[in-house]
């Protein structure tokens, strides 16, 4: 039987669990989704630790074919849904050993790994995977925050530190870091420029609208080339009205058609890995920030199943 399985084939609301209903084993998997339900690192609202499974469950509504691309994203990639990581509450670095381990071994099989988290102190262990394979690599990171902060009530590692981190780990390329939609209140003037002291490029919301993502996009080709890239999204650079299920709202963001229509472009960069987070389904009833969720990683997965064609369609010619 092929997967994804459409609508026709079972209803929408018998689920297995997984991502459309993606098994957890396929061969020649080139896309494994992975949930990573840690959210003990976050600040304000609490409750991404449910994302996973809300995000799995508004998948269910979405079709396998994606009409912009024109592929079959899950069926393409023969993409997997190995579950979620046994993450550890009230133990983060254990919790990150877990969510490497649970990636690198997806990165060793030659799978994409797209992470669903869980707040964005998860990425840190997406990271310490890639580096580990590919050397530090670039980073395409949509957010209203530069999650650059250093510590919070002393504590080294929380959700909004986590790039300051892989900065001073080695993870990251800082000339290949973009960090893109950066609005709201901060605490001090320099909270920006701390992040682009790093070396990191930051795009705020009022840069990008006046500039237009096409310029950024080109910076971004040309800065990062055919680098391995991790790309991670954080739901809040999407504006409340369309995502209001999320732990730190930032008013004065993006439509959800705005935000799709950036990550549709992204198609030339040479992806490793991906990840979602800060879904708070609890903020979110109904379902439309899960729903949003779901389409983004249906767009990740795009995004492989292009470059699979692409290459597909090289060898042939060659």
């Amino acid at each position: 039987m092929k997967y994804p399985l459409s609508p026709d084939v079972k209803p929408e609301f018998c689920t297995t669990g997984s991502f459309m209903r993606l098994p957890a084993e396929r061969e020649n998997a080139k896309v494994g989704l992975v949930g990573m339900p840690f959210d003990t690192a976050a600040s304000f609202r609490v409750g991404a630790r449910f994302a996973p499974q809300a995000i799995r469950q508004a998948s269910m509504t979405l079709f396998p074919y994606h009409p912009v691309h024109d592929v079959y994203p899950f069926d393409d990639t023969n993409a997997i849904d190995i579950g979620d990581v046994p993450v550890i509450p009230h133990n983060i670095h254990r919790s990150y050993e877990l969510m490497e381990e649970a990636v690198g071994t997806l990165m060793d099989r030659g799978i994409v790994p797209i992470g669903i988290g869980g707040d964005h102190s998860i990425t840190l262990a997406s990271l310490r995977a890639a580096a580990k394979r590919y050397g530090p690599v670039a980073m395409i990171h949509f957010d209203s925050h530069t999650d650059t902060w250093d510590t919070y009530y002393g504590e080294k590692y929380w959700h909004g530190s986590p790039f300051i981190r892989a900065y001073e780990e080695g993870l990251v390329d800082p000339k290949k870091v973009f960090q893109i939609g950066i609005r709201g209140t901060l605490n001090h003037p320099g909270d920006v420029q701390e992040s682009k002291d790093l070396g990191y490029h930051v795009v705020t919301a009022g840069e990008l609208e006046h500039q237009g993502f096409s310029v950024i996009l080109e910076q971004m080709k040309t800065a990062i080339g055919d680098t391995p890239c991790f790309l991670t999204f954080d739901i809040d650079f999407v504006d409340p009205s369309c995502a209001p299920g999320t732990g730190t709202l930032e008013v004065g963001g993006f439509s959800s058609r705005e935000t799709l229509k950036m990550i549709r472009s992204l198609t030339e960069f040479n992806y490793v890995g991906f990840d979602l987070v800060e879904v708070l389904p609890s903020y979110d009833p109904t379902q439309i920030t899960s729903l949003l969720a779901a389409t983004i990683i249906h767009d990740f997965a795009s995004l492989v199943a292009v470059k699979t064609k692409r290459e597909s369609l090289d060898t042939m010619i060659e």
